[in-house]
């Protein structure tokens, strides 16, 4: 059955569970990862860790749910290498070197554009306006991650700084759009070659030097104790990591791009706890307001993602025009695909 377009199981409710926790669980790449850097390591060496480790973690999953159609990992080898070129290690590393010329903040605000820029590439691709709910739901999703990183003062921002944070966002975006597109690959495949990928790709950054390479073996300090690194950089490969991006594939295989990505926003949220816990960052007042606009603002786009599909099933054909459905014409928006069974 390698012909068979694969769209992962289970429902948009489930779709939803399964997008929340992969944020939750992405949520903690900085809170673990900040203590190895203020421990000396550089952030080449703490996103080479983290994807080899999560790469490794996944190997045997991926191989289990490939089961005898190995040929597979050939003939989407350039969707694989594509997927682990950009949506894995372009996003890291372009964010990461965005972070050392510019606040955190914005560099994660920047980033986060990404499912504005998959909104506004569905609305270009299909000539389909996106209804009000879906674009009031977009203005208030972002409005709210404004208020959530708290981005107030005056701000000197680096251009090349800018330059890379966006380009993370291209990366980022690029990330749903092509772990959304169906194919004949279960969703943990997907996710462990696009971890193996990109490990071999931020090796070889580092060999050549674009990425500098220092991964001290001392004590960190998290939570007001101190822990072995070992422990930090475990957690960074298989929490973040080989879990968030595993269970991150079958939520966007079951969402779409678009709205998988709105809900992704969620991250920051999580993030904005984690570091209230374990770094003593309490949020703000202004904080909290911009939670509530988020979460309204994703609840918006998924329903109006739901309309858009169901106007689109109830919009009748012309008259002399036969329609007949076809397994290699998907609808217009990721969005608006149904997900259908799966037997792995």
């Amino acid at each position: 059955m390698e012909g068979v377009v694969v769209r992962a199981a289970g429902s948009r409710g489930g779709g939803v569970v399964a997008g929340l926790v992969a944020a939750a669980a992405f949520a903690t790449s900085g809170p673990v990862a900040k203590p190895l850097l203020e421990a000396g390591w550089t952030p080449g060496g703490a996103i080479l860790f983290r994807l080899s480790f999560g790469a490794l973690l996944l190997v045997g999953p991926a191989l289990w749910a490939l089961r005898g159609r190995y040929r597979l990992l050939v003939t989407e080898r350039r969707t694989l290498l594509l997927f682990g070129l950009v949506g894995v290690a372009g996003s890291t590393s372009l964010y990461y070197l965005a972070v050392d010329r510019l606040p955190i903040a914005v560099a994660l605000l920047v980033e986060y554009t990404a499912p504005l820029l998959l909104l506004g590439w569905a609305w270009a691709r299909t000539r389909r306006t996106p209804s009000r709910l879906t674009l009031v739901g977009a203005a208030l999703a972002m409005g709210g991650l404004v208020l959530v990183l708290d981005l107030t003062g005056s701000i000197n921002l680096d251009p090349v700084g800018l330059l890379f944070a966006f380009a993370a966002a291209v990366g980022n975006a690029a990330y749903f759009a092509m772990t959304a597109r169906p194919s004949p690959l279960p969703p943990v495949a997907v996710a462990g070659s696009g971890l193996v990928v990109g490990a071999l790709v931020i090796g070889l950054l580092l060999v050549v030097g674009v990425l500098p390479l220092r991964t001290p073996a001392v004590p960190v300090h998290v939570a007001g104790t101190s822990t072995s690194w070992l422990v930090l950089a475990l957690v960074l490969g298989a929490l973040p990591t080989a879990f968030a991006y595993g269970v991150s594939t079958v939520s966007v295989r079951i969402l779409g791009e678009r709205t998988a990505s709105f809900l992704a926003l969620a991250e920051v949220l999580f993030a904005v706890v984690l570091a209230w816990a374990l770094l003593g960052e309490a949020p703000a007042g202004v904080q909290l307001v911009g939670a509530l606009l988020v979460v309204g603002g994703v609840a918006l786009v998924r329903r109006g993602a739901t309309d858009e599909s169901t106007a689109l099933l109830v919009e009748p054909a012309p008259a002399d025009v036969l329609v007949l459905p076809t397994s290699d014409a998907p609808l217009p928006d990721a969005d608006l695909r149904e997900a259908q069974p799966l037997a792995v």
